[in-house]
């Protein structure tokens, strides 16, 4: 072929190299792909070099509105949708991602429902529809939230906006805050945790130290401040509940620094020993609840595809952490 004239395709896969044929011929019959600023929906039309004239449409095209999220599975909710990304808030007990134990994930239930496999719940399927274009993006991952946590996921809606929001998370250029109730009261109302977190493949642990050790030993950064405190069981005893905001991002962050500071969260079958098996079947809980008592309250972060914008979204305490956080304001003291 005349390397002076080829396809549309050929030219964008050249811009994309890493995107897989059949989501570029997508991108171009949704007409989401221009040169020279007309856009082109003949995925096989010949064309000259575009020489930098050629553009992915994704960053023009409008977002989904919400006025409140938009209810998909029982356990996930769609908040925000546009080209790039797709914000979704997550229940207790959905994977972030597809795993061994299982293909249900945040990750799928949003593909499904883009590709209109799920009609979506309740009111709102009835009130508004997903705009056709929507239907030919692909969720990729960026980040994960443990099987257990609650709250907001953000997902990418193509590679280059993948790639994008990767490097933001990498360099703790994105702000993600979350809330938890832990046992017991930090030494100050507010301050910052550093420690070096060494994962454990077979125990599904992280391991703490308060100093470097060995070259997989990762450095983890939280900053904390108390919200609120509630008294419970015998004199002095409190549950505590936290906001925290992540400078870094490893597995079980928050929930292996809690613990090894002496706080760890309600709920968390990891790393609170009084919720191990054994312990629970003795009635040995302070308070009893069914997962750790952790929600990704509000994720802030660049938009990956439109220069200079800056985009926040919260998602409010899930209803088993309101009814927690009722329970222990009402309390006169709880069993420990």
């Amino acid at each position: 072929m005349d390397q002076t004239n080829r396809t549309l395709l050929d030219w964008l896969l050249a811009e994309f190299p890493d995107t897989p044929r059949k989501r570029a011929k997508q991108w171009i019959l949704a007409g989401r792909v221009s040169v020279a600023g007309a856009v082109l929906r003949k995925p096989n039309q010949l064309i000259p070099d575009p020489r930098g004239t050629l553009e992915l449409q994704g960053h023009r095209s409008s977002a989904l509105v919400l006025d409140e999220e938009w209810r998909i599975h029982p356990r996930l909710s769609l908040v925000y949708l546009d080209s790039s990304l797709a914000i979704v808030n997550k229940g207790a007990g959905l994977l972030s991602v597809p795993a061994p134990i299982t293909d249900i994930s945040a990750l799928s239930v949003l593909a499904d429902f883009l590709a209109g496999k799920l009609r979506g719940l309740g009111q709102r399927n009835a009130e508004h529809r997903l705009p056709p274009a929507f239907r030919l993006l692909e969720p990729l991952p960026v980040h994960r939230l443990d099987q257990f946590t609650t709250g907001v996921l953000c997902l990418a809606m193509n590679p280059a906006a993948r790639a994008a929001l990767i490097e933001q998370f990498s360099a703790h250029t994105a702000s993600r805050q979350y809330v938890a109730f832990v046992d017991g009261r930090p030494k100050k109302p507010r301050g910052t945790w550093r420690h070096w977190l060494r994962f454990n493949d077979e125990t599904l642990r992280q391991h703490v130290f308060a100093t470097p050790s060995g070259p997989d030993a990762l450095e983890s950064v939280t900053h904390y401040e108390v919200l609120d405190e509630f008294p419970v069981g015998k004199p002095g005893r409190v549950v505590s509940k936290l906001r925290f905001q992540l400078e870094t991002g490893r597995t079980h962050q928050i929930r292996a620094q809690a613990a090894y500071e002496g706080l760890p969260l309600i709920g968390d079958r990891n790393y609170h020993p009084q919720y191990h098996a054994s312990r629970r079947e003795s009635g040995g809980v302070l308070v009893e609840f069914e997962r750790q008592a952790l929600h990704a309250e509000s994720l802030e972060l660049a938009h990956p595809q439109q220069a200079g914008k800056r985009l926040m979204w919260r998602a409010p305490l899930p209803a088993d952490l309101q009814k927690l956080e009722h329970t222990l304001r009402g309390s006169k003291g709880v069993r420990s």
